[in-house]
């Protein structure tokens, strides 16, 4: 902040003319120059433990009851600071690996209540059959259990994703067992044999046979589908992606662009598109009740955010040089119509010699006694 300040009474004076502007550019650039030279000197955990100090105040306030902010509520013994991981900041504890202990990088409440604890790292309890940890954590695909905090060279710990509908911070031990025992067999179908498989996929729970995959309409079927379920939900004809999805509505065109705006519901919820614009509609809104102007300021809002190029403006149909030209073209047809055609010349009756006739050829000489007398001479 004080160095906004400084730079803006520094551009009124420019703007005054009682200061050159390469003056203050220069003076700029040294400071600068010299601040990233030492940057480059230091280590990540210099860095880390200066913003941990710098920050504290802000992480770790005082509290009322006079206890120290940095003691780790999971161990006791451990205390928080600035830690870095593969998906950015967060507050962790000293004694890591042996304490988990992590939350969100936030400030703390005024009223002195702890940031909630983050999914990534909370221990939920142990596997009675492995004795491995059961951990909760967060990945850029959402929340995930998973068995051990580490693995054999080579592997990954056993993971299973948290389907949606279920709250990751009500997750017990129970539970994330039964996520981590997936697939699930559900039974043996009675016409061809083969096992029903439950699962969670990329798509969301579903449930398989041989190589027939059906999703299911409730997350939490996949714990507890049973057999009659899966084989009836088999049995219906399999609709393929976006088949049950009405068509788009049309609203009306816009009037800077001229092409038309249409409605509908798609994968990530109900939206009004202008051509590859699309612009999400706001909560109570549906495809069947919005109006052409709220469309607009939608599409409007959506190429200004995004930045991206608006479509191009339909040009108007030229129809009055149309309607000339094709008048023009009648007016030629008609003239060419009423024009008398020109009289056809008459043939002759034989066609005349040609000028380059070629003469007859002489009759070869009978052989006479010319050429015996030369043959005998």
């Amino acid at each position: 902040y004080d160095f906004t300040a400084e730079l803006e009474n520094q551009l009124d004076e420019i703007s005054g003319g009682s200061i050159d502007w390469k003056k203050v550019l220069r003076d700029f650039w040294i400071a600068f120059h010299d601040a990233v030279a030492h940057a480059k000197t230091l280590r990540i955990t210099q860095v880390i433990d200066a913003l941990d100090a710098a920050l504290g105040p802000h992480f770790f306030p005082p509290r009322d009851d006079g206890a120290d902010p940095r003691k780790c509520p999971a161990c006791a013994s451990g205390r928080l600071g600035l830690k870095v991981g593969k998906f950015g900041g967060f507050i962790g504890c000293s004694n890591y690996p042996a304490c988990t202990y992590t939350r969100q990088l936030a400030i703390a409440d005024p009223s002195g209540a702890a940031p909630p604890v983050v999914a990534e790292a909370r221990l939920i309890g142990a596997d009675p059959a492995t004795g491995l940890s059961v951990f909760m954590k967060d990945g850029p695909y959402g929340p995930y259990v998973q068995l051990g905090e580490n693995a054999p060279k080579g592997e990954k710990p056993k993971r299973a994703s948290v389907p949606k509908g279920f709250d990751p911070a009500t997750v017990d031990l129970e539970l994330a067992l039964k996520l981590l025992a997936l697939p699930r067999e559900v039974g043996t179908h009675p016409e061809s044999g083969q096992p029903i498989l439950a699962n969670i996929g990329r798509y969301g729970p579903y449930i398989q046979h041989g190589k027939d995959y059906r999703n299911l309409p409730t997350p939490g079927d996949v714990l507890t589908i049973g057999l009659n379920h899966a084989v009836s939900i088999l049995a219906e004809p399999k609709q393929r992606r976006g088949a049950s999805r009405p068509p788009e509505r049309e609203i009306g065109d816009h009037p800077t662009f001229g092409e038309k705006i249409t409605a509908a519901v798609g994968r990530y919820g109900p939206y009004v598109r202008l051509g590859k614009t699309y612009a999400n509609l706001p909560q109570g809104t549906t495809p069947e009740t919005v109006t052409l102007d709220q469309a607009i300021s939608l599409i409007d809002a959506r190429i200004e955010k995004a930045g991206t190029k608006p479509p191009k403006a339909k040009k108007p149909a030229k129809a009055d040089a149309k309607e000339k030209a094709g008048s023009a073209g009648k007016g030629v047809a008609e003239a060419k119509a009423n024009v008398p055609a020109p009289p056809r010349k008459a043939k002759p009756d034989a066609k005349p010699e040609s000028r380059t006739a070629k003469a007859p050829k002489p009759a070869a000489p009978a052989p006479g006694s010319a050429a015996k007398k030369r043959a005998k001479g």
